[in-house]
């Protein structure tokens, strides 16, 4: 065989690798060379699922919950996500306009293969979640990008949304608590939004509130709880985050009824349903006290003060100052140009690798996320290896002139 690479499609020729398991994937190549890395490339929380969740998977399995569910998810988990919605966000979802994937990635790529033909536009807020871009172009769309930069908290104004509106926009995909930039939209930056987009009703809305139980600023509001849009807003969530349960692979959507059996659809002839066991340990988790939830967040709380507070520090970085999620999406392009002697630091990309080979500690370039002046560290570690992490960044940047 001449190219075995002429044998793949284009359509994964054409795809990126993600940036955050690049990261990863170098991280353990350097500690089997022997190299204490500290890898802040990942978001995942560092803690363990909470015991009355584990508990209760070990117990549908002991009752035998080991078999297929269906499609959109077990009637007691749907349930508990329709009465969770309409406790936390306000929100009517009935239990059949839910759909429980496996991960809330899933439903992304599931809405996104249910709603996008060749062509079709998707706006996305910049900086963005490095996969929604891909699976947009996975499914033939179009990403369009509404940028802000970190001395706006990385918010567009509702005025770039409504000019990034065209006939072939089908749907606004934005999260909050963002990844990768930890701000959160308030009431009032959310209402601007839906303001604009009820002038649109053919375009649908997206919000991913996968960090919601990771929120510093003691509101959470959902785009789908104004009114004037509430009938085509599309609300994702998942366990991964709040309960540090990112192994388990179980995140959810509420959404108008014909996108849920569009969602369902698809999924059926892809994965069919989530874990059985670990549906029955969701719906225990959604209905459950949030104490070990709220512990969770109080430890990231501290975390992003202690690095925020470091990174301060370090000539030539700027940062916002993130009210959720637990990421940190510095600014860094006064370093572009600078050189140790060896290595000249031309943009992100560039950085990352710089600290990465000589800090020995991993980060992710914003170029992945849609802003290539950026980086994202994520907080989810121990205090005392954020600690260490920063200095050892600071060491190595003292010697870019």
């Amino acid at each position: 065989m001449s190219n075995p690479h002429n044998l793949l499609s284009e359509r994964v020729q054409c795809l990126a690798e993600s940036e955050t398991l690049k990261m990863a994937r170098m991280a353990r190549e350097l500690r089997a060379l022997g190299h204490d890395v500290i890898s802040l490339s990942l978001g995942e929380p560092d803690f363990d699922t909470p015991d009355h969740i584990k508990d209760a998977a070990t117990q549908a399995l002991k009752e035998g919950y080991t078999k297929y569910t269906p499609v959109a998810g077990l009637p007691e988990l749907t349930k508990a996500i329709s009465e969770k919605f309409k406790r936390d966000n306000g929100l009517d979802y009935r239990p059949e306009q839910i759909v429980v994937s496996n991960g809330a990635k899933q439903t992304v790529y599931n809405l996104c293969q249910s709603l996008l033909n060749p062509g079709d536009e998707a706006i996305l807020f910049s900086p963005y979640w490095v996969s929604y871009y891909e699976i947009v172009k996975m499914s033939g769309g179009v990403p369009v990008m509404v940028y802000a930069g970190v001395e706006r908290d990385f918010k567009p104004s509702a005025q770039q949304l409504e000019a990034a509106i065209t006939a072939k926009t089908k749907f606004v995909l934005f999260s909050s608590p963002c990844n990768p930039t930890g701000s959160v939209y308030t009431r009032e930056e959310l209402k601007a939004y839906a303001d604009v987009l009820a002038n649109y009703p053919d375009v649908v809305v997206i919000s991913d509130e996968i960090y919601e139980y990771i929120n510093f600023t003691h509101e959470h509001v959902s785009i789908g709880s104004f009114p004037a849009i509430k009938d085509r807003t599309v609300t994702i969530n998942g366990f991964a985050k709040g309960f540090a349960m990112t192994g388990w692979r179980l995140g959810y959507m509420g959404a108008p009824k014909y996108l849920a059996d569009a969602c369902a659809k698809i999924q059926g002839q892809v994965t069919s349903g989530a874990s059985s066991f670990g549906q029955k340990a969701g719906a225990v988790a959604l209905m459950s006290s949030l104490q070990a939830t709220e512990q969770m967040r109080e430890a990231f709380r501290e975390r992003r003060d202690i690095v925020i507070s470091m990174l301060e520090e370090i000539p030539g970085i700027k940062t916002n100052h993130p009210d959720g999620a637990f990421y940190i999406f510095p600014d860094i392009s006064s370093y572009f140009g600078k050189t140790d002697g060896q290595i000249v630091i031309n943009n992100a990309d560039d950085f990352c690798d710089y600290i990465m080979t000589s800090a020995y500690v991993g980060l992710v370039s914003g170029s992945a996320f849609g802003d290539p002046n950026c980086f994202r560290l994520s907080y989810a570690a121990s205090e005392e290896q954020l600690r260490e992490a920063v200095r050892r960044m600071r060491e190595v940047l003292a010697r870019l002139k």
